[in-house]
Order: structure tokens, then sequence, then C-alpha cells
């Protein structure tokens, strides 16, 4: 269950032929990717809610916390993808340095949170087209509007949606990556946009106070009533003040996931040793950069106390007398979500296709196109299940998701950093995490900390989820092992 694939057989399974996928990606491209799947409704939306319910002003400060954060994780990430430049990020990580259970139970993991997710972005982008759609007065049928709408019964624009990013990521990585960089280029220019109009407009006094005065909600209503927080700690539950920051912080860090999504992509890359510590790192930088500001903005734009929650830099714009830039804010809302479920859609197949190279998954899915030398059978095959989902599923449904497995992710790679450096010492690393081992331990001690103010119902859903993954792992994955078939200290 703790056998080990090193990194060498890692690297030689990419090299035959029918399993290998083309290497065509830029350090640019892999940045923009890591851009494009960050930015998404966090920027837009939770800005506003944080600073309303936990941080006030003090939102910038969450975000710089929740960047820290994720920082620490992606230095460990860095190490890993210029060592390991295999598909399948955590999952293939865990692998070479903890062993075989632990690395399918990550990948298990992140399979359900990248589907789940592309859903969740997908029927997000088709709430914002409609609201388009709706400003020119062209309008769908109310039995196509989804299950949100009144009298909807199926999505058509979120099911479409899924299905034109699977063709798009089945024809190949680079086209994949050149209409993600155009879509890109525009988002950042909304967001650019935004906060220098923003900048017009900002009044000193709602600044004030920076840090509100810590409050105790009636009926708890924080992150610190997280069940495990009390039960632990025996936190009273807090809003605002110091502690209301990083109560924010555990809020917004869900609006930095996807940075780690860049890590998939390894086997794709020219120079993966050289381009992906810069990608993995600079699109981190530059989207905490962007929520800093935007944070800035918004809460200078207009006092806390009255910033909306569901769209919190539209309204701005209009408590000042500026309806147009909502107009432009919700066009860049729905172009930024169309790169989210695209690269979400992308790390998801990278996952399963590598799950499957190794065999813990039938290896009918890791044979790649014979022209595109893409997982095209997964790409397919998840991708018309999500775009399913899509259709049928209420956001309020999906919207309880939250990506716990990625923090437990981020757990495990920053240990596997530790194990690695003690079991392989003589690998050449291109890129090193620095302070090995304090600074993993620190990253680890930091995941867990935003894991335990998870509320109790995520925690009994990744517990169920973990439990049906290790019985398909010991019904399918064990036996069916190709490292386990060739015995634990042989090459195969």
């Amino acid at each position: 269950m703790f056998r080990t694939k090193t990194v060498e057989q890692s690297i030689r399974d990419t090299e035959e032929p029918e399993h290998a996928l083309k290497k065509s990606l830029s350090a640019w491209d892999l940045t923009v990717f890591g851009v494009g799947v960050i930015i998404g409704t966090g920027i837009f939306v939770l800005t506003g809610k944080v600073a309303k319910e936990n941080a006030g002003p003090a939102t910038a400060l969450a975000f710089v916390a929740a960047g820290i954060v994720c920082a620490l994780a992606a230095l460990c990430y860095a190490e890993f993808a210029s060592t390991v430049p295999v598909a399948g990020s955590a999952y293939t990580f865990a692998y070479a340095s903890i062993g075989e259970l632990p690395a399918w139970i990550i990948g298990w993991d992140l399979v359900l949170e990248f589907a789940l997710g592309t859903a969740v972005v997908a029927v997000g982008w088709s709430g914002y087209v409609r609201s388009l759609m709706d400003n020119v007065d062209w309008h769908l049928p109310a039995s196509l509007q989804g299950p949100d709408a009144a009298g909807g019964t199926f999505d058509i624009l979120a099911f479409l949606l899924v299905l034109v990013l699977t063709a798009i990521l089945v024809v190949g990585m680079k086209l994949s990556a050149r209409i993600t960089a155009i879509v890109v280029a525009i988002k950042v220019t909304v967001v650019m946009i935004v906060i220098i109009a923003g900048l017009f407009f900002i009044v000193g006094d709602n600044y004030k106070p920076f840090i509100p005065p810590a409050v105790t909600p009636e009926g708890g209503g924080s992150n610190w009533d997280s069940p495990m927080v009390q039960l632990i700690f025996g936190y009273e539950p807090t809003n605002f003040g110091v502690m209301g920051i990083f109560t924010a912080a555990s809020v917004v860090f869900f609006a930095f996931i996807g940075f780690d999504v860049v890590a998939t992509a390894a086997e794709e890359t020219k120079l993966p040793q050289r381009d992906m510590p810069r990608g993995i790192l600079g699109s981190l930088f530059i989207c905490t950069v962007l929520y800093v500001a935007v944070a800035l903005v918004v809460t200078g734009m207009q006092h806390y106390t009255e910033l909306s929650v569901s769209a919190p830099l539209a309204d701005a714009f209009k408590a000042v007398g500026h309806p147009f830039y909502a107009g432009v804010i919700s066009f860049g809302a729905a172009v930024g979500l169309t790169t989210v479920c695209l690269i979400l859609l992308l790390g998801q197949t990278r996952v399963f296709f590598a799950m499957s190279r190794d065999g813990l998954l039938p290896r009918f899915f890791s044979v790649t196109h014979p022209r595109f030398k893409t997982p095209y059978r997964p790409t397919i095959l998840l991708g018309v299940v999500i775009a399913i989902v899509s259709g049928f599923t209420s956001i309020n449904e999906l919207a309880t998701l939250v990506n716990i497995g990625t923090l437990f992710a981020f757990v495990m790679v920053a240990a596997g950093v530790i194990v690695l450096r003690r079991t392989r010492p003589d690998l050449h690393r291109a890129f090193r995490t620095p302070w090995v081992p304090a600074l993993p331990v620190i990253s680890i001690a930091a995941s867990l900390w935003l894991m335990l103010n998870l509320p109790g119902e995520t925690w009994f859903r990744f517990a169920v989820w973990m439990v049906i993954g290790v019985v398909v792992y010991f019904a399918y994955g064990r036996k069916h092992s190709r490292l386990g078939k060739a015995g634990q200290d042989a090459t195969y």
C-alpha cells in the first residue's frame, strides 16, 4: 500500500509512444493557465461577502494571508513539478514520495473536486450569460434555463459549454493555450478597467475603521463556529477584529484555488524544470496583486457595511452612478468563467489519465490520440458526464462543494517534499523549496488550520468519498497496479 514509484520510472512512462503526451507549453502558457483558472467568481463575489461579514476594509489583508498560505504550498509544488515533470500533479508527487495508497486517495479526491468544480463553474457561467442576454432582450425558453430558473429543467448553456471545451481539449493543448490566452487577456483587461476606474471614486472615510472591532455574531455565523475549531480550540465565534482577518482568509482562500492545476500540465511542458516554477509562482503572484487591488478599491468606493454580497463590484459602481461598469463586470465574469471551466476540466482529465497509466484505473483511458497526442478517452468520458451533471443540477446543490481535498493535497505535497529530500537526496532538482523542512512544515500547519475552519458537513462528505475511494482501491486498483504486478522494487 505504501510502495513508491521511482521518479525515473515515472519519467520513463511518459516516453511510451501510445501513452505519451505532446510537449507544447511554455512558461508563458503555464502562467496564463494559472491566471485563467484562479481569477473567477472569487474576485467578483467573495470580496463583498467577507468585507461585509468578516473583515471590513482589512479584506485586502485577508487576501494577502490567503496568498501566503498558497505561496507556501506553491513552493513545494514547484520543486515537485520541476523534479517529476509528469502528469497528475499531487497524485504523481505522492506516488513518488509517500506511497501508492496515499497517492490514490489524493487522485480520487482531485477527480471529484475538479469534476464538481467544473460543473459549478459551468452553471455559474450560464447564469451570467443569461443575464447578458436579458440586457439585449434575448430570452431562452424557461425549460432550457436550468433547475435554478423558475420552470427550468435543463441548463442548455452549461451543457453546451462543457461539450465545446471538451472538444477543444481533445484537439490539443496548444489550441487550449491560445484560446485561454485570448480569454485571459480580456478578463485581466476588464479587471484592470475596474481597478483604474474605481480609483476615481474612492472616499477615504470608507476605510475607517480599517480593521473593524471584533463582535460576536448572534447565533454564530462565522467560520470560527466550525465544529472542528470549537472542539479542538474552544474558540468563541467572532467576526471582524484581527481574528476576523483570518476568518476571511479561510473564505477567500478558495478564490486562489487553481494554481495547483498548473502542475497537472508538467508533462506537456517543453522545459518543465525551468518553466513549471515560473508558471506556478508567476500566476499566483499576479492574481494576489489583482485581488488585493480589487479589495482596496471596492471597500474604498463603498463602506463595507453597505456592500452587496452577491455582486459587490457591479453594485458599487451603480452606487456611485456608473451602471455602465456593472455591464462590463458581468461581461468579464462570463468570459473569465470560461477559462476556469476549461482548466479545471483539463486538470481533472490529466489526473485521471495518470492514474489510468499506472493501472489504478483501467488502462483503456491512458491511450493518447494518434494525431493530437491528448488523453482523448478520459476527456470525452468525463466531459460528457460533467456536461450532463451541469445541465440537470441546481447550482444550490453543487455550491456546497468546498475544496477540502485541495488543502489535503497541499498537506501531502509538502510532506512529500520532506520525504523525498531524505529518501532521494541524489535527484537533480532544478528548483529547490527553500528552508526545508521548516517551510513545508509551516505549509502543512497553515493548510490544516484552514481545513479546521471548514463546516462539519464538509468533513463528512470528505470522509464518505474517501471511504468509497479506499474500497475501489482494494477492489480494483491494488490488484491492477502496474507497480504491484512488477514487484515492489522491480521496474516495469
